[in-house]
């Protein structure tokens, strides 16, 4: 990177401040309040022009703004600081991993088909690859010896505009790549990494590029290159796209190419973390590798798995990805002699039968190329373990080897900036490092109330702030008068309803009673509003009813400025309703809902949830920071749980919710609330976080893995 000609893709950058560069190309910066205001204190109007995109950023700001900022003294004494912070961040004298596993340095590689980061690389849908992003910005913060693959995505996932109607409409934006911190991956040898896969009939091309995320790298390959077919360089342009033949072909890439970009730059993970079933073809590429080396199949079998790990999400089975045998004829005709298996052999190694027969499995096969599997929380676990029992039929459902790690968020990229500098003060300067230690959170019962509450308030008004002009921008695009301006109320009770508009999310139960509703929203003594966000997949018509629906009530009298749908959901936007809504709702179907992770994103930032009892809130409730939605009671009839647990919002918010929000002391302080607020903090921010999690993997996962691939490694090479 500290080449001539790389930094001369910029503006030309004073001495003094070329490491701007070395910043805007490691995302650490995302997670790092202090950086990101290196660049935005530049010049504000363009920071916010260019979507905080400090690639961008430095092509197009002035020089003569740099020059002036590298003669300026307080800017100056503040790049350093942030610089000397990040040296000392890639450089530590020891972190949690090389402390604890000192023998344990062989690598992880980490499987997604998406990876959230910023809001500024839209490679991403929605909670997966969130996940993704946080679980790599963890991995980095501990110290893990860990890679993560992936796709680039030219064209990323759609982005979202509700038309006059309120249907949403999906548009895509190709990434200019001079304007993402991407790097060509290379070979040990300087070489640009370019691996190759099978399709029927050609071979298809794919590049490989490297983000640097703190420490860890992430690969992320490309089709769109020479010599692939037009059709073949648009395989991985965008994310979830196309038909059955579309989502097989990326997903060969993914798993094949995948290994084989590793194999290019000579790494060699010990431990394969499969998240999602996505990825799973790289089982079969492992296998390649070991029979070629003339290992029999059923040990080759056992080594991958050996070193195998896979993460499901999905409790619903139509989530799970499976290709017809026709399409695997099509695609693995050449690849299974590879393997030493006939067809029948090969197809019956992922069989998984359903209503239209039998198919090829990925979720079975990660399971078969695994020995290590987990669901996404405690409940999900079990869902799991039920929903795949057939797979091992002479055990009991509760013995079947699948077991559960809730997921976590990563403080860092969702805490306010405002709340991080309020627990500076509270819990010490080095509470960072101790985020998952519940002790660390202890001195927060005795903070200051009518500071949290400050604090809280003010983030509640930029909130407004920013739905009012993501509105009015709106309503300047389809040359629409609003019937009511200005919309929400800074200071009224604010629900944040954000998530991915599958209908089992249920994101218009709260309208089952619409009187009653109308009610509570325009109380004048106790009003309340409601902002949602939310995308539904571009193939999910019910979804997109679901949006066009909560559009639609949002302009009846009643609802009409109390009720608002904020389009294209993104991190950025997730950002300002987890930081500035005062309660958390989530509504999904218990028990569909695997994890969920938004909430925990509230919770940390001290809004205190009204949820349903699924997910990770079943494991998080307390009775003291949040409200639970429903009971865990199983219904047979789903119209009948969804008349359930509309009921029991209503009682929640007409009992619970609004009265302590609104119950003042002299000095307009609901104390009440406030201590919800810290209880929700105090008992949810260690436990729900990545930090929890991702050391939950390394003890309970990853290093069983480690251990026992090598064990099972050297076991091989002294059999063969």
């Amino acid at each position: 990177m500290n080449a001539p000609d790389f930094y001369a893709q910029f503006t030309p950058i004073p001495a003094r401040l070329t490491r701007l560069v070395e910043l805007a190309y490691n995302l650490w910066w995302t997670w790092h309040p202090e950086a990101q205001s290196l660049f935005s204190d530049i010049d504000p109007a363009l920071w916010e022009a260019v979507y905080h995109n400090p690639v961008k950023f430095l092509r197009e700001i002035r020089q003569r703004r740099l020059e002036e900022l590298a003669l300026d003294p307080a800017y100056t004494v503040r790049f350093d600081a942030v610089l000397a912070d990040l040296d000392a961040y890639l450089h530590p004298a020891q972190t949690w991993f090389s402390t604890d596993y000192v023998g344990d340095q062989r690598t992880i590689a980490y499987f997604s088909a998406e990876f959230g980061l910023h809001e500024s690389l839209p490679i991403y849908s929605g909670g997966l690859g969130v996940l993704s992003g946080d679980h790599t910005k963890e991995a980095s913060d501990i110290g893990l010896p860990f890679v993560a693959v992936g796709f680039i995505y030219p064209q990323g996932y759609f982005r979202q505009q509700l038309d006059a109607n309120g249907w949403q409409e999906a548009y895509y934006e190709k990434l200019n790549f001079a304007d993402i911190p991407a790097m060509p991956a290379l070979t040990p040898e300087g070489q640009e990494v370019v691996v190759a896969v099978d399709l029927p009939g050609r071979k298809i091309y794919a590049k490989a590029y490297r983000l640097q995320i703190g420490r860890i790298p992430l690969f992320l390959m490309d089709t769109d290159i020479h010599p692939n077919a037009p059709a073949d360089r648009q395989l991985s342009g965008r994310l979830y796209g196309g038909d059955q033949e579309t989502r097989i072909a990326q997903e060969i890439v993914l798993g094949i190419g995948g290994v084989r970009v590793l194999r290019a730059m000579g790494i060699k993970p010990a431990v394969w973390h499969m998240n999602e079933g996505h990825s799973a073809f790289l089982v079969l590429e492992l296998l390649r590798e070991q029979i070629a080396a003339g290992v029999p199949f059923a040990a080759a079998q056992r080594q991958v798995a050996a070193g195998g790990v896979f993460t499901t999400h999905t409790p619903v089975p139509a989530g799970h990805d499976a290709f017809p045998p026709e399409l695997m004829d099509k695609y693995f005709a050449d690849y299974w002699p590879q393997l030493g298996l006939s067809r029948q052999a090969f197809l019956d190694f992922a069989k998984q039968d359903n209503t239209w027969g039998p198919t090829f499995s990925m979720t079975v096969l990660a399971l078969a190329g695994s020995q290590r599997r987990n669901g996404v929380s405690q409940l999900h676990g079990k869902v799991s373990r039920e929903m795949w029992h057939w797979l091992w039929p002479d055990r009991r459902s509760d013995d079947v080897p699948i077991g559960a790690i809730t997921n976590g968020v990563h403080t860092g990229t969702w805490l306010a900036a405002e709340m991080g500098a309020f627990y500076n003060q509270v819990l010490g300067p080095d509470w960072y490092t101790r985020l998952d230690d519940p002790a660390t959170w202890a001195p927060l019962r005795d903070a200051s109330p009518d500071q949290l509450w400050g604090i809280h308030t003010n983030l509640r008004h930029t909130l407004v702030a920013f739905a009012r002009k993501r509105a009015e921008a709106r309503l300047l695009r389809v040359n629409e008068q609003p019937t009511v301006w200005p919309i929400l109320d800074p200071d009224a009770l604010t629900f944040g309803f954000a998530r991915r508009f599958a209908t089992y999310k249920r994101a218009t139960m709260i309208f089952t009673d619409r009187e009653r509703l109308k009610a509570l929203l325009n109380n004048p003594a106790r009003p309340m509003q409601i902002i949602f966000a939310g995308k539904a997949h571009p193939a999910d018509v019910p979804g997109k009813q679901f949006i066009q629906q909560v559009y639609w009530l949002s302009k009846e009298p009643g609802f009409n400025g109390k009720i608002l749908f904020l389009e294209e959901y993104d991190m950025h936007v997730a950002r300002y309703l987890v930081h500035g809504a005062d309660v958390w709702l989530n509504t999904p179907r218990r028990p569909y809902e695997a994890s969920g992770t938004s909430g925990e994103k509230a919770a940390l930032n001290g809004l205190p949830n009204l949820s349903v009892l699924d997910g990770w809130w079943a494991e998080g409730f307390n009775g003291h920071n949040g409200w639970a939605v429903g009971t865990t009671q199983d219904y047979s009839d789903p119209n009948e749980q969804d008349v359930r647990d509309a009921q029991s919002l209503y009682e929640q918010l007409e009992q619970g919710v609004i009265p302590l929000f609104y119950d003042r002391d002299a000095a307009g302080i609901p104390q009440g609330w406030v201590a919800m607020m810290k209880e929700s903090i105090i008992s949810l921010a260690p436990q729900f976080s990545t930090r929890r999690m991702i050391k939950d993997y390394t003890r309970e996962l990853y290093i069983p893995a480690m251990r026992e691939a090598t064990g099972a490694m050297n076991s091989v090479g002294t059999a063969s």
